[in-house]
């Protein structure tokens, strides 16, 4: 080992926290350390083995087993739950199956046959799934393996003069292996290599990584990040030498528009450009637009590299082959012409897809997946990645980052040079992979969905945006009282995670819910949450509003001429201008979407001492059936009509409880609990219905959920009544 002090990795082994673990604690801890700095090896990607001494549970005798990272996981976060255990002597003892099979020429169908093969050698019944790199891990001759895909590796990795670099870089301590799909056959290859190079310690997999191996854990440890380090010092010494930064992808081509003015187009192109790349299934976006990918597609070399595509097969399965670049001119500010050359851009790169699927798909492969970019960069700006979720999106643009890092690399110290498509087809298309899609569980109902909710920060709607989540939604949190609105994001990420992957900047960097602030009587508030909105995630689906206000009459019965225009335009204009804006962005995606309006059962019961409130809803009602017609048929319209919910409704505070307790002659005390007060209430306004149960913001959730949904695709101009049976509400 060359180095004893790091500064590309971070050497995080704690000696005193090891020495609390061991066995396969200690290899999930090393495992753990590796994943947690990205620049050893990207999310879910990678995986480290230790062969370690066990009781068998049938014989009771010590036996030798594999414990590997299995299929799925990210080393980061693993746990022994993620890791694959089998007999060692059962998966050398494969060996003589696999040469049968290849020796009949099923070389191809023999790869494929030892996945199946290794359930087969399983230790103590442990259900993991094994990986496909199984073979690599138990064919070295080694306790410790670790198999990494840090950026500077792959950099040497996809150079044109790899094997050159290699031992340049590395002397006899690394060996090299051309380019092999993962399985069974590079094992052999890896196994060959150890034989015939007994100081070799360490393998650069072309086009790929590298594996590295020793047979105590915190060596192998530090083994694999002196390799990172050593490859690392060797590119930034070149990339240096070449002019660094500013000669970094051939230099400058175009600037980068100033930050406000990115978000600008960003905010104008995202929901367009989400409804063209969702033609087939929809997508959520990632905005990435830091220094060091504006860096790349502003350069002179990003056209003729983006072409070449990924390298690393990590990379392009999330990536695609290629990403969508689009030769723009950030600094003439032309939207439209940016749009114009998108669209271009999207049909050449459709058809560039099915070219390259006809081309390279065998007999037996799987039909064509979406030929839309899963990634599209725009000089001046920078990156949008897409993913079925905020999660996929935010690795998608990880990865991408990683593959621009790794053209940096080979560019500086060579020339970078892509898979060939052919091999890129056939892991992109492996039938183990699509296999491997099939079994993944079925998405949730509200999947690829992104939802406003507005008046989240408590009540319905709060309830609602809880309801949604569950059900799959990416969830918009928006409140007049942002930091209310942002609390309940907090709930709900706190709850389901942010997801993994840490690209984006801003709002950008979000997970399945966000919070903002808007005041839905201000058309200009509307459209920056509308924009915001665009650039977290980029569009939206539906929108629920759930705000609203009750200003009591005074006690000679009248209401203040200011607190009427406040009731009428909460109530009702606030929702007409959220539909007004919200109808533009999708006109702009044309996908179809739904807008969810609250009215209430006191919209068809006049009532005393409510009228502002009263004749408000009744407007917002037909609001409902005007707004059906006239934003159809791409948006469904429909209300919800909730009779009185006090139980966690901001419109019930407690002075309003006691006065309404007060007015309806219900005995409480002046010190009793709010808790208390409002079972009471609760209480007495179900006993004024059909059904006798308190109505719950939960309840009014249910009939929001229904109307986001595609259970009820054939509605709309319709008020779903959620009141419990209240009778004077009765249509008639």
């Amino acid at each position: 080992m060359k180095n004893t002090s790091f500064e590309y990795v971070s050497n995080l082994w704690n000696d005193a926290e090891a020495a609390k673990l061991k066995g396969v604690e200690r290899l999930v801890y090393r495992s753990n350390k590796l994943g947690a700095d990205q620049r050893i090896t990207n999310t879910g990607g990678g995986n480290t083995s230790s062969k370690i001494m066990e009781v068998d549970p049938l014989t009771g005798e010590k036996v030798e087993v594999l414990w590997v990272k299995g299929s799925g996981g990210d080393l980061r976060t693993s746990t022994k739950e993620n890791f694959s255990s089998l007999y060692q002597s059962q998966l050398l003892a494969l060996q003589k199956s696999y040469a049968k099979r290849k020796d009949k020429g099923l070389k191809s169908q023999a790869e494929d046959d030892m996945v199946g093969m290794y359930s087969y050698t399983t230790f103590n019944l442990n259900p993991r799934a094994s990986s496909i790199d199984t073979p690599l891990h138990s064919f070295i001759p080694a306790k410790f393996v670790d198999h990494m895909h840090p950026n500077a590796i792959i950099a040497i990795a996809a150079s044109k003069n790899c094997e050159k670099l290699t031992k340049e870089i590395f002397g006899g301590e690394m060996a090299y292996v051309k380019w092999m799909r993962p399985g069974f056959q590079l094992g052999l290859a890896m196994q060959d290599i150890c034989k015939r190079n007994k100081k070799a310690k360490a393998i650069m997999m072309g086009q790929h990584g590298f594996i590295s191996w020793a047979d105590d854990d915190k060596e192998c440890y530090l083994a694999t990040l002196d390799y990172i380090e050593r490859a690392a010092q060797y590119i930034e010494a070149k990339y240096q030498a070449k002019g660094g930064d500013a000669k970094a992808f051939g230099g400058a081509k175009c600037q980068s528009l100033a930050a406000e003015e990115r978000c600008k187009v960003f905010a104008a192109v995202l929901p367009w450009l989400r409804g063209q790349v969702s033609q087939q299934k929809r997508f959520v976006g990632t905005v990435q637009d830091d220094e060091k990918i504006l860096r790349y597609v502003n350069s002179q070399d990003a056209a003729r590299l983006s072409e070449l595509g990924t390298s690393c097969p990590d990379h392009f399965l999330r990536t695609k082959i290629k990403p969508l670049f689009v030769d723009w001119n950030p600094q003439s500010g032309d939207v439209a012409s940016l749009k114009k050359k998108l669209a271009d851009g999207l049909v050449q790169y459709r058809k560039d897809y099915a070219t390259y699927y006809n081309k390279c798909k065998r007999a037996n492969s799987p039909a064509m997946r979406d030929p839309n970019p899963t990634v599209i960069l725009i000089p001046g700006c920078g990156l949008i990645a897409w993913g079925k979720d905020k999660s996929e999106s935010r690795v998608t643009a990880e990865f991408y980052n990683c593959a621009v890092e790794v053209m940096r690399g080979a560019e500086a110290i060579d020339k970078y040079i892509a898979l060939p498509q052919q091999e890129a087809f056939d892991i992109e298309y492996w039938l183990l992979e699509e296999a491997k899609l099939k079994r993944m569980p079925a998405e949730k109902e509200l999947a690829r969905q992104v939802i406003i909710v507005i008046g989240a920060g408590s009540g319905i709607g709060k309830e609602t945006a809880h309801r949604l989540v569950k059900e799959g939604a990416h969830i918009v949190s928006v409140d007049l009282n942002a930091e209310a609105a942002k609390a309940t994001a907090k709930e709900i990420t706190d709850k389901y995670g942010l997801g993994i992957g840490v690209a984006g900047t801003g709002l950008s960097n979000c997970g399945p819910a966000i919070g903002l602030g808007a005041n839905i009587t201000d058309r200009a508030s509307i459209r920056k949450m509308l924009d915001e909105v665009a650039l977290a995630y980029g569009g939206f689906d539906s929108i629920c509003v759930t705000a609203g206000i009750f200003v009591p009459s005074d006690t000679t019965g009248h209401i203040p001429d200011d607190k009427w225009a406040l009731t009428f335009g909460i109530n009702v204009t606030g929702s007409y201008l959220v539909a007004d804006e919200a109808f533009k962005t999708w006109k702009e995606q044309g996908l179809r979407g739904n807008l969810v309006l609250t009215t209430s059962a006191n919209a068809a019961v006049a009532k005393k001492g409510s009228v502002a409130y009263d004749t408000s809803k009744a407007a917002a009602n037909h609001l409902v059936r005007e707004l059906a017609i006239e934003l159809s048929p791409l948006v469904r319209v429909n209300g919800v009509a909730p009779a009185t919910v006090v139980q966690g409704s901001a419109m019930f505070p407690r002075d309003r409880v006691i006065g309404s307790l007060a007015k309806y002659n219900i005995p409480y005390k002046d010190d009793e609990a709010t808790e208390s007060l409002v079972t009471k209430l609760a209480q007495f306004y179900a006993d004024r219905t059909l059904t006798k149960s308190p109505i719950t913001p939960a309840d009014q959730a249910e009939a929001y959920f229904l109307l986001v949904t595609k259970r009820l695709s054939k509605t709309t101009g319709q008020i779903i009544t959620v009141d419990g049976g209240l009778h004077e509400a009765f249509l008639r």
